[in-house]
């Protein structure tokens, strides 16, 4: 059994391995994730040869520069061919600049608004004057008058996003764990189900599968999980 809505997040150390882990996963999730972790050390070739593979591809590089850079980089992405998604950071001119760099490919771009990992207590040191659900609202806004595809926030922003955005946005979200599964270092999570419910798009997971002893299976298990939405 296979869900399209579930995107495994291949945060591993070296290409050969995270290539490993998608053969070891196969079928049960057809959706892969490559990160920073990845990107310097292949990860471009790997996405060529995951969407040669009839895989669909989520590069999660959370684009951040002057509005310039990030649109000749998302041009360069866009002319690549091997991503479905690209991730930006969700401020204004970054995104405008990342819209006009996809310009006609069928490129998604998704705004990343406030970091899983990150609490209140987190954005307060960084300087921030408002919560991480504020923070994430207006940052969805903003997205979508700039025209993006979609965001990436955590579980718990997901019904308040879909209650304010366009039917067809995508909302992506990490810090999901299955019912009993460890946190790690995510602060803002949620069973898949409940993620689902909550009006998320796509569920992106890492270590629950990734570090299982059998990735397969935990992704079937997380599949299950998500047919009971």
């Amino acid at each position: 059994m296979t869900d399209p809505r579930l995107i495994t997040a291949l945060d591993l150390p070296s290409v050969v391995e995270a290539e490993a882990m998608a053969e070891a996963i196969g079928e049960a999730c057809v959706f892969h994730k490559i990160g920073l972790q990845l990107l310097p050390v292949g990860g471009m070739d790997l996405a060529h040869r995951l969407k040669a593979a009839g895989k669909s591809v989520f590069l999660d590089f959370k684009l951040h520069d002057i509005p310039a850079t990030v649109e000749k980089a998302t041009r360069s992405i866009a002319d690549a061919g091997v991503g479905d998604l690209l991730t930006v950071h969700a401020e204004p001119p970054v995104m405008r600049a990342a819209v006009e760099g996809r310009a006609r490919s069928d490129l998604k771009i998704l705004g990343v608004t406030v970091l899983t990992a990150y609490d209140d207590a987190m954005l307060a040191e960084m300087g921030y004057g408002c919560g991480a659900r504020e923070l994430v609202l207006r940052r969805v806004d903003q997205a979508v008058e700039a025209g993006l595809n979609g965001v990436v926030s955590s579980p718990l922003e997901a019904e308040a996003i879909r209650a304010r955005a366009p039917e067809d946005f995508l909302i992506v979200t990490p810090g999901v764990r299955p019912a009993g599964a460890a946190l790690g270092d995510q602060k803002r999570v949620a069973t898949p189900a409940d993620a689902l419910k909550a009006g998320a798009s796509h569920l992106v997971v890492g270590r629950p599968i990734t570090g299982a002893a059998d990735p397969k299976a935990a992704a079937q298990a997380i599949t299950a999980e998500m047919s009971r939405a």
